[in-house]
């Protein structure tokens, strides 16, 4: 009785089968304290899975590509994220086409609070933040440096942060959309690096992600709008609950864009500075492959320039080029 709680999804609700509906009965699910004793173990199984994945595949790469120390941990962590966000956002795509969500945008604020999910969407939470909590142990197993932490810890904080709060606040619904529209433009960026990383000549994925990051911010920034600035504010029922887990009210809503617009301007200023960081690299990059080209032209001198020697003038038994 006490691994079913560590092992299975709680709060099971059986809806009957109506007059209208009379194929079977459906099974639904909310959330509830004992969930932490479900997350708590697929932590441990996610802790597993990334061993596995190291081992048996990244670690047989790095052996024969030969990357220096801090190009083998970039190569480690973008093919861990890499597994992780297809597997993610392929699972998230086939929520969302099953139940519909896709066809019929309005499902996103109808008929909140959606306190009842379906199995797979509760254990899409339910293992989306048993990942993100498996990252606090895998920094001591990777041996992250001390002055990479600080960045691991936002990043893991944000993703815990915002999940967390989807899954509370009974936005799971446009929770999943965000998370698959951002897996996608993260998992094409660490696609492109792990290209990177094995032919450096290697740069038309960086080019469109950069084009999608863009594209993905504006969309994100324009579901939330909708959702919850008008979808939400028009709904009839704008009364706080807990018990029936209504968050329908003027300062959550507030709250929630106010943490979803801090967030989508925080990754555009990151993503700027990175980009004019890769400009300036590429800036400098430039002036030194002349040099080496006007050395190498000066160490072998042509016709015309040998020519220039012809007009000289005597003096003190010195041949002066003019």
């Amino acid at each position: 009785k006490a691994a079913v709680i560590f092992v299975t999804l709680q709060y099971n609700v059986t809806i009957p089968a109506t007059e209208e509906q009379s194929t079977e009965t459906i099974s639904l699910y909310h959330y509830g304290i004992k969930d932490l004793a479900t997350v708590f173990f697929y932590m441990l199984v996610a802790i597993i899975m990334h061993a596995i994945i190291q081992e048996y595949v990244l670690d047989k790469i790095n052996r024969r590509m030969h990357f220096s120390k801090t190009k083998h941990s970039k190569f480690n962590e973008s093919g861990q994220l890499s597994a992780f966000y297809l597997f993610s956002c392929v699972w998230g795509t086939n929520i969302l086409v099953s139940e519909n969500y896709v066809s019929d945008p309005t499902s996103l604020w109808k008929d909140y609070p959606h306190t009842l999910i379906p199995f797979q969407m509760k254990f899409f939470y339910i293992s989306q933040l048993a990942y993100w909590f498996h990252a606090f142990p895998e920094l001591y197993f990777q041996k992250t440096k001390k002055e990479d932490i600080p960045r691991q810890l936002v990043y893991i904080g944000l993703y815990l942060f915002h999940i967390a709060g989807a899954y509370l606040l009974n936005l799971t619904r446009l929770g999943l959309v965000l998370l698959v529209l951002h897996y996608f433009v993260e998992f094409l960026f660490h696609i492109s690096r792990l290209f990177y990383f094995s032919d450096e000549k290697y740069q038309k994925g960086f080019s469109l992600w950069a084009g999608l990051f863009v594209f993905g911010r504006l969309l994100t920034l324009i579901l939330s709008v909708l959702t919850v600035g008008f979808g939400l504010a028009r709904a009839e029922n704008q009364d706080l609950s807990l018990t029936t887990g209504n968050f329908n009210v003027l300062g959550i809503r507030i709250i929630v864009l106010s943490s979803i617009c801090g967030t989508q301007a925080f990754m555009m200023w990151k993503f700027i500075n990175f980009q004019l960081r890769r400009w300036r690299e590429h800036s400098s990059s430039q002036p030194q492959s002349l040099k080496k080209k006007f050395v190498t032209t000066k160490g072998r001198p042509s016709k015309k320039e040998r020519g220039l020697y012809c007009k000289v003038f005597l003096s003190e038994d010195r041949v002066i080029p003019i």
